[in-house]
């Protein structure tokens, strides 16, 4: 008897978990080389200022080790590789090679090339031994995780006993007219300029069901909360369209 393969979302459809990944990766390379120029006109470069946030919440000692999971183009190992010194390192995984590519060359361009190291894995399966990091971070990465609860065991793993997980993310605004505002800009306005930028309507379309149907911050929480993190938190930013979760390894 042929076992029925379970499915999962995507955006607002329904695919086979087997195939999630390998749609996601897609979609990044249909827009990895406009996407940086893209979340800057999205977000009217606001997401500079998130991101800057996040750092901020990392306290980050200069001799740290740190794992920026989803690292996309690699903004946030940018930031952070002018706050560590010669004991520290990052390094920068990404499931997407053209992507990691690009992270690559910005962070080469910016003049930091030491103690960066760059990997191309799933996340959901982390090429680490146990209790290597002191911080893990996922900046707008999280939602597009196929097995959210695996990939938590997985963090916490490679995390440090009293090491840190922090995760930015899309989030629910806090006030109805700003989530009407911010609905219909989502909707009617991002695809359309992803499709005038980058060529590529459906894989904003995605962008945007995926950031509706991702937890509430106060859903994130609970689920942090309830796995084997400990002290999970989180702040409001931009009237809740995004918010900072943090929980630590004890």
């Amino acid at each position: 008897m042929k076992i029925k393969e379970k499915m999962t979302d995507f955006g607002f459809s329904y695919v086979k978990k087997s195939k999630k990944n390998s749609m996601i990766e897609d979609i990044f390379n249909n827009v990895s080389y406009k996407y940086d120029l893209m979340n800057d006109i999205m977000s009217f470069g606001v997401h500079r200022i998130w991101k800057n946030i996040l750092v901020y919440c990392n306290s980050t000692n200069p001799d740290q080790k740190i794992l920026d999971l989803a690292s996309g183009t690699g903004d946030i190992t940018k930031r952070l590789s002018k706050l560590i010194n010669k004991k520290g390192f990052i390094v920068s995984l990404d499931i997407n090679r053209k992507m990691l590519k690009i992270c690559r060359k910005k962070i080469r361009n910016s003049g930091t090339i030491r103690n960066i190291f760059y990997i191309q894995a799933n996340s959901e399966y982390l090429p680490f031994k146990k209790n290597i990091f002191d911080s893990v971070i996922v900046s707008f990465g999280f939602r597009n995780f196929t097995e959210k609860k695996k990939q938590l065991s997985s963090i916490f793993n490679v995390l440090k006993p009293g090491g840190k997980l922090l995760i930015l993310e899309f989030s629910k605004p806090l006030f109805e007219f700003l989530k009407k505002i911010y609905d219909i800009y989502s909707f009617y306005c991002i695809p359309k300029m992803g499709n005038i930028i980058s060529g590529n309507y459906y894989s904003y379309k995605y962008l945007v069901e995926s950031i509706k149907i991702h937890p509430s911050q106060k859903k994130l929480n609970k689920i942090l909360s309830e796995s084997e993190f400990c002290n999970s938190e989180y702040i409001n930013i931009s009237g809740g369209i995004v918010a900072i979760h943090r929980c630590y390894k004890f």
